[in-house]
């Protein structure tokens, strides 16, 4: 280990702590690669250990080696994403950020008329169509076009009609006779968990809090 050899030729630098990350730990089929990279670390850490003539701190868990792995906590643990409330394992947690827009304008759309760019959003039944005011320059991706997104108005699931444009996305409330112009929309959060959004996606809601835009307005809440 150059690195410690170094470190020992010098009183500029201590070693504060030692540590590595789980690359697997949510996933039971990788059981047996955490505990790999749990033995490695080990070793290394002994190794530094019997090096320098002082104690360090060891971390290597992540929030779902937190819910899942319980001993490798060993000196500390680093909550990442469970922080926010997100981790499928640790019961109890409350999801702190909530996505939301509003109702700009809703129209009575007929049968056959189209919505959205590309002319692909055919109506298959007269509608009634509320845009929101959200976009994909707002992070709202184009893939969830077509209703493969899903946005709560008034505590009732309306899909994405046609295509999800840059400032303004278009959703069917034929179900929701009381929507009106104004009305909030809950895009994840304190609704629809940001988890489905993220499987609409394809993706991890990592990818999904990550992709809003610094033009959505932020609001931070303290107790």
């Amino acid at each position: 280990l150059p690195v410690l050899s170094e470190l020992l030729l010098t009183d500029l630098f201590k070693v504060q702590s030692v540590f590595s990350h789980l690359v697997a730990s949510e996933d039971p089929k990788q059981d047996d690669f955490t505990q790999k990279q749990l033995q490695l670390f080990t070793e290394f850490a002994d190794k530094i250990s019997a090096l320098v003539p002082y104690g360090f701190l060891r971390h290597i868990s992540n929030t779902s080696g937190i819910s899942r792995h319980p001993q490798l906590q060993l000196d500390m643990v680093r909550l990442g994403i469970g922080m926010y409330g997100i981790d499928d394992n640790l019961k109890g947690l409350q999801e702190v950020s909530t996505l939301r827009s509003t109702v700009a304008q809703i129209k009575k759309v007929a049968k056959g008329e189209s919505v959205g760019y590309g002319h692909k959003g055919i109506l298959e039944k007269n509608t009634t169509i509320a845009t929101i005011r959200i976009g994909y320059a707002d992070g709202y991706p184009r893939n969830l076009s077509y209703g493969i997104g899903k946005v709560w108005v008034n505590g009732v699931i309306a899909p994405v009609i046609g295509t999800v444009c840059m400032d303004m996305t278009m959703i069917d409330v034929t179900e929701i006779p009381e929507a009106r112009e104004g009305d909030e929309v809950v895009v994840f959060g304190e609704g629809p968990p940001v988890q489905d959004l993220a499987a609409a996606l394809q993706t991890i809601p990592y990818e999904v809090f990550t992709g809003i835009s610094e033009r959505v307005k932020r609001v931070y809440w303290q107790e």
